[in-house]
């Protein structure tokens, strides 16, 4: 079998990364000083190397966040998912909630964890059109197979009775194996009136699922009169926000 015949099978294989790196190793004479097993170490390296890269590239993809940019460091944010616990972020309307949400999904596509972003506004059309066409339960399978699902938006509007019902199938579907971030600008002792209160049967069944073990980040303002918003802070006309 000739060289070129290996890097053709591996280009086959989708071994890429592989095949450059063999066709480099052939062409770098102080290679033939260093042993096969080392050599081919090099290479498998790589290729596994390129393939964790192209798995976390398609990860953030596939996640749809409103901010790809945000980022957190030096904290280990990891553990609420290996408990399954959720996190509410609350606080008024360009405090940075759709920030660090995307920052903690960013942080847990670098672990390799499946997430998807979606605003809720979005989310309840989504379902209740799958719903009426037929096609709900493969429509729900996009929010409850990631192993994080960030809800921006949460409760903007008061949700309708069809809308509750919906938010109950899929927040108990991926209850206790996943994790599910909350963005609102309402505190969490409004959510029970939002979510249409004692006139709605589902509410407590919603608030229950979620609530319990939660992690709670409330986005307090020190000094209103010198706070910038985040919409400010990237250059953002306030008055075109919705």
């Amino acid at each position: 079998m000739t060289n070129q015949s290996t890097i053709d099978k591996l280009i086959e294989m989708h071994m890429t990364s592989m095949a450059d790196a063999f066709r480099n190793q052939m062409q770098d004479i102080s290679m033939k000083e260093i042993p096969f097993d080392d050599r081919f170490g090099m290479i498998v390296d790589i290729e596994y190397t390129s393939r964790k890269n192209s798995r976390l590239k398609r990860l953030i993809k596939n996640a749809e966040f409103e901010q790809p940019d945000a980022t957190i460091a030096a904290v280990d944010y990891g553990q609420y998912i290996t408990e399954y616990r959720n996190i509410f972020i609350t606080g008024a309307t360009g405090s940075g909630k759709t920030y660090l949400a995307c920052a903690f999904g960013m942080e847990a596509c670098k672990r390799y964890y499946s997430v998807k972003y979606v605003r809720v506004p979005d989310l309840l059309l989504d379902l209740q059109e799958a719903r009426d066409e037929g096609r709900f339960k493969d429509a729900l399978k996009k929010y409850t197979n990631p192993t994080l699902l960030i809800l921006d938006e949460w409760l903007l509007m008061r949700v309708t009775e069809k809308d509750s019902a919906n938010l109950l199938e899929l927040i108990h579907k991926r209850r206790k194996h996943s994790s599910t971030i909350f963005c609102s600008q309402y505190l969490e002792e409004d959510w029970y009136q939002k979510l249409g209160g004692k006139d709605n049967p589902l509410t407590d069944a919603i608030m229950d699922r979620i609530s319990f073990d939660s992690y709670k980040i409330p986005i307090m303002s020190l000094d209103p009169e010198k706070d910038i918003s985040m919409r400010e802070v990237y250059g953002l006309d306030p008055s075109q926000a919705q």
